[in-house]
């Protein structure tokens, strides 16, 4: 099955064939479960492919026969909303899924434009002052027009926020989407949504009094909600894995 976006009608035959040449092509971005690498195509057109895993066990299941859409399916439809409400995300292009007997899924490759900002917020972790408050600023009202727009990325995760800076401020376009929430995002599902990123204790404090002050929320009542959330969950985090950045709780 092969969905694409009209836009890029004109790639479907490059489309058709990425199942052939995924693994023979291309530059790879990352691999773990899953599999992400970058293409060119003969019109110089820079494409992302992320190849999902073939489900297992129960998923297998709740994915191929409609009881739970597809990752890739996510990915691919989720960009549509977020574009036509201002929230960047890299253009889809076109969604393959491959499928077997009974109709079970294996291989799903969702295909988008490459996006070109070159940082995430790892480069947030151990941040000085001058480094992570102008961030700090940008993204809490990036995260808040995002909310105030019934548009929450479940997985807010430093790798999964790409930004850029020029003269006229700090960019932000939100990736890896196939997880997100939409509908009413209230005051604690919002700020504990902050509290997974990287930085010093301070970088979340000012991120979290911008988001509070954009949505016109109480910012004594946020930092009480957040910044305990914070704790626990890298408290959590440091017992089974070994934190890339200086924690301070």
């Amino acid at each position: 099955m092969i969905k694409i976006n009209p836009k890029y009608e004109y790639m479907r035959r490059w489309i058709e064939n990425i199942p052939d040449i995924f693994e023979k092509e291309g530059t790879t971005i990352y691999k773990g479960r899953n599999k992400i690498k970058v293409f060119t195509t003969s019109d110089g057109q820079v494409a992302n492919v992320k190849r999902y895993h073939i489900p297992s066990g129960p998923n297998k299941f709740v994915y191929s026969w409609g009881i739970r859409k597809p990752k890739g399916q996510r990915a691919f439809e989720y960009p549509d909303i977020m574009l036509k409400k201002g929230i960047s995300t890299p253009e889809p292009i076109a969604l393959i899924e491959q499928r077997g007997f009974l109709n079970l899924l294996g291989f799903s490759y969702f295909i988008s434009i490459q996006c070109d900002y070159g940082h995430t917020l790892y480069e947030m972790g151990d941040a000085t002052p001058e480094e992570y408050e102008g961030m700090a600023i940008a993204l809490g009202k990036f995260a808040a027009n995002m909310h105030e727009k019934n548009i929450m990325h479940k997985d807010f995760t430093p790798g999964n926020i790409l930004w850029e800076k020029d003269n006229q401020g700090y960019h932000f376009t939100i990736v890896d989407i196939n997880r997100m929430y939409f509908g009413n995002v209230e005051l604690k599902k919002g700020v504990i949504n902050l509290t997974r990123l990287w930085g010093p204790k301070r970088f979340i404090e000012l991120l979290v009094t911008e988001y509070a002050n954009a949505r016109h929320f109480n910012v004594d009542a946020a930092l009480n909600i957040a910044m305990p959330a914070r704790a626990r969950f890298w408290r959590r985090f440091q017992k089974k894995h070994k934190l890339k950045f200086t924690l301070e709780l």
